[in-house]
């Protein structure tokens, strides 16, 4: 989508704090954080919401690759929470799925 901020980001069109990329996923430092370990994780392809995704391999894949980087990618060991905002009501602001990657100290509910 030409215009979506993430698909711009993803591109490389506009900058980020990447911590990991491959051909289907790209993750990069929330610049809002919400935690000491903040990364949004999101598909290259354009979805914008996960109740729109209807193809179970690209679910599967973010969730894999949200393990990867949480675990070997950013040493979050301890434990970490994963976070999939959906639609205004669940708080989702960009809309192209992203799934957040929150750790580095024990969190609240």
């Amino acid at each position: 989508m030409s215009n979506c901020l993430f698909c711009k980001i993803a591109a490389g069109e506009i900058p980020s704090s990447k911590v990991y990329e491959d051909e289907n996923v790209y993750a990069f430092k929330d610049i809002h954080p919400k935690a000491p370990t903040h990364v949004l994780v999101i598909p290259r392809k354009h979805v914008a919401t996960l109740a729109d995704c209807d193809d179970p391999a690209l679910l599967g894949t973010l969730m894999d690759r949200v393990r990867h980087i949480a675990d070997a990618v950013l040493g979050l060991a301890g434990g970490y929470r994963v976070i999939i905002n959906v639609r205004e009501g669940g708080g989702q602001e960009v809309y192209h799925l992203h799934i957040h990657i929150l750790g580095g100290r024990k969190l609240p509910f």
